[in-house]
C-alpha cells in the first residue's frame, strides 16, 4: 500500500498526547493503523513527552487522592445496552468496530452512509461512507473540518488522488469536487465538523436532499 496524504505534525502530537476529541482520534488511529510512518512519529512524540514528564517537578497529592481512586474504582458500571448495528468494516481500529452504528442509508444517488455512535459527546461525528465507482459528487466546501480516511477505493480532487490508507483533511478554506475512482465504490471513515456546504446553483437545489 502506497500512502501519499498525511496528518499534520499537529494532529500527530495532539494523538500522542489524548489531545485531540474523540472523532479527531477515531480518524488519526485509522490512518496509522495503516501508515507506519506516522505509528513511528507517534511513537517520537510519546517519547518525547515521557522526557518532558520526567523533568517536571515532584508535586504533592492531596491526601484523600487514594481514596477517591478506590471509591471511582468501587462504583457500578452503567448497563450497556447491546448494538442491533455493528461496524462491518475492515481497515478500522479494533476499538472502533466495536462501536454501535445506525443502519446504512442513502443520502444521494450513489451515496449513502452509516452513521457511527462515538461514546463521547465533542464536536466532530463519525461515519462511514460509500460512493459508487465512477461517481462525481457535488462540488462543496465545508462549514468546518472535515476528515477523509481512505478504506477501499479511492478518489481524485483538486489536492491529489487519494486511495486506501490516505488522510485527505478539509475545512472552510478547501473547495472541492471529488471523483470516485473507477471500477470500484470508494468506502471512507468521514470525522466531520458542521455540515457540507454545496456550491453552485445545483448546489442550491441539492442541498436540501443531501444532509451530511
Amino acid at each position: 500500500m502506497s500512502i501519499a496524504h498525511h496528518p499534520d505534525a499537529l494532529f500527530l502530537a495532539g494523538y500522542a498526547s489524548g489531545k485531540l476529541d474523540l472523532g479527531r482520534h477515531v480518524a488519526v488511529a485509522t490512518h496509522a493503523m495503516a501508515c507506519q510512518v506516522c505509528r513511528d512519529a507517534v511513537g517520537t512524540f510519546t517519547a518525547l513527552g515521557g522526557t518532558m514528564l520526567d523533568a517536571l517537578p515532584e508535586t504533592a497529592m492531596a491526601p484523600d487522592s487514594f481514596a477517591r481512586l478506590c471509591a471511582k474504582l468501587d462504583m457500578p458500571s452503567p448497563p450497556r445496552e447491546e448494538a442491533p448495528y455493528r461496524i462491518n468494516e475492515s481497515g478500522l481500529p479494533d476499538f472502533v468496530r466495536r462501536y454501535p452504528v445506525k443502519p446504512w442509508r442513502s443520502v444521494a444517488p450513489g451515496l449513502s452512509m452509516q452513521p457511527i455512535i462515538l461514546p463521547e459527546p465533542g464536536p466532530t461525528r463519525a461515519f462511514l461512507l460509500q460512493s459508487a465507482a465512477g461517481a462525481k459528487l457535488a462540488n462543496h466546501t465545508h462549514h468546518g473540518a472535515e476528515i477523509t480516511c481512505v478504506l477501499r477505493g479511492g478518489f481524485v480532487h483538486q489536492g491529489g488522488h487519494f486511495g486506501p490508507g490516505d488522510f485527505d483533511f478539509g475545512d472552510d478554506t478547501v473547495d472541492h469536487r471529488p471523483v470516485i475512482d473507477a471500477g470500484e465504490d470508494c468506502v471512507c471513515l468521514v470525522v466531520m465538523e458542521g455540515r457540507l456546504r454545496l456550491k453552485g446553483l445545483l448546489g442550491a437545489l441539492l442541498s436540501p436532499l443531501i444532509r451530511l
